[in-house]
């Protein structure tokens, strides 16, 4: 997934970029901007099914994370999804190329047949020029990761990995239903298969201090993985993290504080790492708190802010490096 290698300049560094953004990583790989169209196709999740367990995550809550309550529409079908997505980005965005994203719940939990029909149909539509999948670290068994490896023989897939810290402790709290071990194991086998790998974390989790999530920093700088994507711990209505709000158990950053954060783990972070993304956000009718998440553009103008007033960037303290 990286273009930039190790003894040279990165290009997104030439190109005056304080991180690797994954919009730089697109327009040199693809030759053009490319968009995600994300997509729901209905998976169910073994934490909430009662294989892993039946609650789910402190803060899943399926209905705000699903692409089509975005639009405001319901589309059963991936290929009308598709279609559906495209149209709005192009009229919004003038874009024309896309990557078919599986977004919401365990993207890789069911039969190989099924995943290979769903996936497939996403990858031959003529304007669709790669695969995102979306799952757990306990969910990428050897069948599921053999699909993706002769999948991207033919485009360019990416495998994302929800781990949110390395620290057990914090993955019991948020009842992510797998432990650190379970992430490391998945990440070694997918590259085995040759796959990018993208990791998820979240910055301020409950119980975590900036030293935690640092060393969250410095163990997936060790992994050389393809890509990070950065969340904030956000508030979506009618979950356990939501009562923990209201009763006054979480503390959320400001927009300030949060962007420093970041910067810190981004300059722990290998500059041949592309940045999916540096925060997260839900629409405002599933989003309790914090507000500043919902404007992605301010997060990032704080974020560069910051990076000049230190005079960093991206891979400037890694680790070892």
């Amino acid at each position: 997934m990286t273009l930039a290698s190790r003894g040279k300049t990165p290009d997104w560094v030439e190109a005056g970029l304080k991180y690797y953004r994954l919009n730089h990583f697109f327009q040199h790989h693809f030759g053009q901007r490319v968009w995600k169209v994300t997509l729901d196709a209905g998976f169910h999740c073994p934490n909430r099914d009662g294989t892993v367990g039946t609650a789910g995550c402190v803060f899943c809550n399926m209905e705000a994370f699903n692409p089509n309550q975005t639009w405001n529409v319901s589309l059963p079908g991936i290929a009308a999804q598709i279609d559906y997505g495209i149209d709005v980005l192009s009229r919004t965005y003038s874009a024309r190329a896309f990557v078919a994203y599986f977004q919401p719940a365990t993207n890789t939990y069911a039969p190989v047949e099924k995943l290979r029909k769903l996936y497939t149909e996403a990858t031959q539509h003529p304007q669709i020029v790669g695969l995102v999948v979306g799952t757990r670290p306990d969910s990428v068994p050897e069948p599921v990761l053999e699909l993706l490896e002769e999948l991207s023989r033919k485009t360019w897939v990416s495998l994302e990995l929800g781990l949110q810290s390395i620290h057990d402790r914090t993955l019991a709290l948020l009842r992510r239903g797998h432990d650190f071990a379970a992430f490391l194991d998945a990440v070694e086998r997918s590259k085995r298969h040759g796959l990018n790998v993208c990791a998820h974390v979240i910055l301020g989790l409950p119980g975590e201090q900036p030293a935690d999530w640092l060393a969250t920093a410095d163990q997936l700088a060790r992994l050389n993985l393809a890509a990070v994507k950065i969340h904030n711990l956000y508030v979506p209505p009618d979950t356990e993290l939501e009562k923990w709000y209201r009763r006054g158990e979480l503390d959320l950053p400001t927009l300030e504080e949060y962007t420093g954060w970041v910067a810190d783990f981004l300059e722990r972070t290998p500059e041949t790492c592309v940045i999916d993304r540096i925060s997260g956000n839900l629409p405002a009718q599933y989003l309790i708190a914090p507000e500043w998440c919902i404007d992605r553009g301010r997060v990032h103008r704080f974020l560069v802010a910051e990076f000049e007033r230190r005079g960093t960037r991206q891979g400037s303290r890694v680790v070892g490096g």
